[in-house]
């Protein structure tokens, strides 16, 4: 009896387009920003001589570290298909209150809870509003953008509250060790703790599948709704925190405060590699965008070009680094069709 042999299929392996993990991380949009911030570290560095100054260096991280920090929170809301533009109104919410209440004679301690508090309030509302309610959060926060700092300006009008403890200044005027100041400590802090919290937990992955598809969130038993209302408290929150810092490091509060800072944080996001549709995005990407603007800001303030330049370019920023992934994606789209 004979019996016929039958050659084995030869397995098909299809590729990765990327090839090796090596080359998917040189192509990984961190380490082309990454390149960018050494090349501005270098630029800088040879265009004034008082960059390279330890000092110089550890105040340039003052540009970046509150922004930075709402930042993280930021990117999460903005990665889960969300987004909050009344942080800054949030930060002069909380630093009035503040302000208020050192004229009543409270301390640090109390100062610092009442700015958190003010905070969290604030992220509970617009929370409630978009998670409870389900209202579009970029016409919520819009609307709670004017309300906060409106209230700033019925309190303080065109005065500004001062007189803050002597003790309350090392927030934002302190340093933990030579040139690191104790915002700089607690940005990489922050950074460390919001990493962990988007990359290596079940709260993480949840936020990644709500800004992707949040209906099949829903059908896999994801409380989407829970999910986004602690994403305003964290924003609100951190938004808190930076009013400590910011209202510190300046030793008085003015209903201006921070004006303008909301258009600064998403640029941080979206230039970190955070997709503006959501669903995509890194922690790390966030970080080195900090220092991207951080050293660009500082870079152009030691060469004395104005303000209003800085805002053009950061507007220009954020309209390049949205429009950049559309482009290439319909370039990419008609070259395979």
């Amino acid at each position: 009896m004979s019996t016929t042999h039958i050659e084995p299929r030869e397995k098909r392996v299809i590729p990765d387009r990327l090839g090796t993990p090596l080359r998917r991380v040189l192509a990984s949009w961190e380490v082309l920003l990454f390149g960018v911030a050494v090349l501005i570290f270098i630029a800088n560095s040879l265009a004034s001589p008082y960059f390279l100054d330890a000092w110089n260096l550890s105040d340039a991280t003052f540009n970046f570290t509150e922004k930075a920090m709402i930042a993280f929170a930021m990117a999460l809301l903005i990665i889960a298909g969300e987004i909050d533009l009344s942080v800054a109104a949030i930060i002069a919410l909380a630093s009035t209150a503040m302000g208020y209440a050192v004229q009543m004679g409270v301390g640090t301690p109390g100062l610092v809870a009442i700015g958190i508090t003010t905070g969290l309030a604030c992220g509970a509302f617009n929370g409630f509003l978009v998670a409870v309610l389900r209202l579009p959060s970029i016409v919520v926060t819009i609307g709670t953008m004017s309300l906060f700092r409106g209230i700033s300006y019925i309190v303080l009008g065109d005065q500004a509250f001062g007189k803050y403890p002597a003790d309350f200044a090392y927030f934002g005027q302190g340093y933990v060790f030579w040139v690191f100041s104790f915002e700089f400590v607690l940005f990489l802090g922050m950074a460390l703790v919001f990493g962990i919290l988007l990359h290596r937990t079940n709260f993480g992955r949840h936020v990644y599948v709500i800004g992707n598809n949040p209906l099949a969130a829903r059908f896999s038993g994801i409380p989407v709704e829970r999910v986004k209302f602690i994403l305003f408290l964290l924003t609100g929150l951190m938004s808190g925190i930076a009013a400590v810092c910011l209202t510190s490091r300046l030793g008085s509060t003015r209903p201006s405060i921070a004006q303008g800072w909301e258009l600064e944080v998403v640029t941080m996001v979206v230039l970190g590699g955070v997709s503006i549709l959501g669903g995509a995005g890194t922690i790390a990407g966030v970080v080195i965008a900090a220092f991207v603007m951080g050293l660009v800001t500082f870079g152009l303030g030691l060469l004395n070009v104005p303000g209003i330049v800085m805002s053009i370019f950061i507007g220009l920023l954020l309209i390049i680094t949205i429009a950049l992934p559309i482009v290439a994606r319909r370039i990419k789209n008609a070259r395979n069709a």
